[in-house]
This record gives structure tokens, sequence and C-alpha cells, in this order.
């Protein structure tokens, strides 16, 4: 505690100070040191959840303690392409879905009382093989995890007004595994990312499918959660579905390539942009696998055994 209030003086003259002169906060945090997340809720007080939440995210999945649910439904994304910009935030890599047309991509089904326009993807990943995922399955990370995040369109205008609603937003989590041939999709987000290697750089993206980059699964597991990144808003079902998609060793060597900062300060790189696993808090993690009446056979009983849903030893199938 006396750690934390040493930090907190340290940070309220620069909170001031971006105060005074309009910095934006979104350059104000990072994933280490003191700007990293143990001290997100520290530097801005809008923030504090991030702190003192009680639902937030990512969590690590225990396999044993899931809540089987006979009435979670089958998930349903969109087929139809769409085109986007992808961008080196600094913080992450982010696809930022072209809603200006009327075919918007819409999630329903699952956990979801309502439907939900998809607005954005978000790639987190290690800078080694052995981390980079948010989510964990019996303590082991994956290298990387794909995020796609979408807002309640029927009840709310846009993304940054259902952020701060109740059910506002969904967050569809993606594990990735090592492997010799990638997703079809993720290749079109991996082949442009020599076109941001650095801090506010961005290159487009066309006929993207985001139903396409889902694994050929339909059981997952959700629970209500948080935003993993500040102001880390308790609005988001989280959808974590049971198989894993593929990524290439080229294809994570592209990604470790890139920088936070712009060329002639590239600061440090963006990998490793993952945040702790945090607190349960007894909410329950329900999921859509019986293992009594198994609709996926041996798959889901060995993920139930924890044998094959481990990070790095993920057998093929």
């Amino acid at each position: 505690m006396l750690f934390a209030r040493i930090i907190l003086q340290a940070l309220l003259p620069a909170t001031f100070f971006a105060v005074a002169v309009g910095v934006s906060w979104e350059e104000w945090w990072t994933y280490d040191g003191i700007s990293g997340p143990a001290f997100w809720g520290l530097i801005n007080p809008e923030w504090s959840l991030c702190n003192r939440g009680r639902r937030q995210s990512p969590v690590n999945l225990e396999p044993d303690k899931l809540l089987f649910d006979p009435n979670l439904r089958q998930l349903h994304v969109d087929k139809h392409r769409v085109n986007g910009v992808l961008v080196n935030t600094g913080h992450s890599a982010v696809f930022t879905v072209d809603n200006t047309t009327r075919r918007h991509v819409n999630v329903t089904g699952g956990p979801l009382s309502y439907l939900y326009q998809l607005h954005e993807l978000h790639l987190h990943y290690g800078l080694h093989d052995e981390m980079g995922s948010e989510h964990t399955v019996n303590g082991h990370a994956f290298p990387a995890e794909i995020q796609i995040f979408g807002f309640n369109s029927q009840l709310y205008s846009n993304y940054s007004e259902a952020l701060h609603k109740a059910q506002g937003i969904v967050g569809i989590s993606i594990l990735l595994q090592l492997g010799d041939l990638s997703n079809a999709e993720l290749r079109l987000l991996t082949d442009q990312v020599e076109k941001i290697r650095h801090g506010g750089s961005s290159a487009q993206v066309t006929r993207l499918s985001l139903q396409g980059l889902l694994p050929a699964t339909e059981t997952y597991m959700t629970y209500d959660g948080s935003a993993t990144m500040p102001a880390c808003q308790e609005t988001v079902t989280w959808i974590v579905l049971n198989k894993p998609i593929y990524i290439t060793k080229q294809q994570l060597h592209g990604l470790r390539r890139l920088m936070q900062g712009d060329p002639k300060h590239p600061k440090a790189p963006l990998g490793n942009n993952f945040r702790q696993t945090q607190q349960l808090h007894f909410r329950p993690v329900r999921t859509n696998i019986d293992f009594k009446n198994n609709p996926e056979g041996k798959f889901c009983a060995s993920m139930y055994n924890s044998v094959h849903y481990k990070a790095n030893t993920w057998k093929k199938r």
C-alpha cells in the first residue's frame, strides 16, 4: 500500500500536467512499468475500475469449473466480407471495420439477447511463444489472441456510447496456436504488418471475413467482464471459443517487428501487449459444452480433462 501511495504521488504532477495541456490520455498508459496495468487506476481517476472493479478481464479459464448452461445458443456471425483499416495504435494492432456501408456484420445468438454490430479487432501477442494471449486456460497462455468487439446496436447508437452502458459490448476471443499453416483470413491482416511497422501508421485491408477468422467449433465459454485496456469498463459479454486457429512462426516474427513509436523514436516493441488475468470474484463461467452428452465427441471430453486444451501442446484436429 505504501509503495502504491508513493507511485501515486509521483504520478499526480504528470496527471495535472496532462489535463492542463490537453494531452490525450491514450499516451499515458502502457503494458509495463509505472504506466502498466497495475497502475492504470492511479494514472487517471476515471480509470478506477481497472484497480477496483469486480468484473474485470481477462480471466483464467478452468475447464473443471465450467458451468454447463443448456440455454446457451449457437453463436452466429454474418458471413459477408468487410473493408477496414489496420492501425498500429502504439498499444496494439487494431483493425477497424468500415461501417459507413449499410451492410454491417452482426453477431447474434450465443449468450446474447440483442444484435451486436461488429466494430473492431485487436491483436495481442507475445515477444516469445510462451506468452501473448490475455485469456489463459488452466494457467497456460497462448502465443497470441484475437479479440473481435461489437456494440449493441439495438440499444445504443455507436461503439463509444455502448462501451459505458449495460450489455453494451460483446468480445469474441480467439486463441492462436503455432502451426505450419495459418488461418487464411488472418493472413489478410498479417500481410499488411510491414506497412504498420511504427506507431500511428495504417494500412487498408479489403474483403476480410470476420466469420472466417472463427475456428470450426460451435462450443464456447462465456462470462461477464470488462475491456482489457483503460478505462476497463465492465460492460463486455465475453465469448471465448473452444478451439484455436493457427498462426505461423513467420507471421509472429512479422508482428514482433512492430514498434510502439514513430521511425525517429521507435521506443519499445509493440509485443507483450497483454493484461494479466484478473480475479473472477465468484463470477460463473458458463459453457454450452455438455460433458455428459457431448455433441463434438472426443474433443470436448479431452478439453474437460485438460489434455488437449493446454497452450503450445494443443493437438491439431
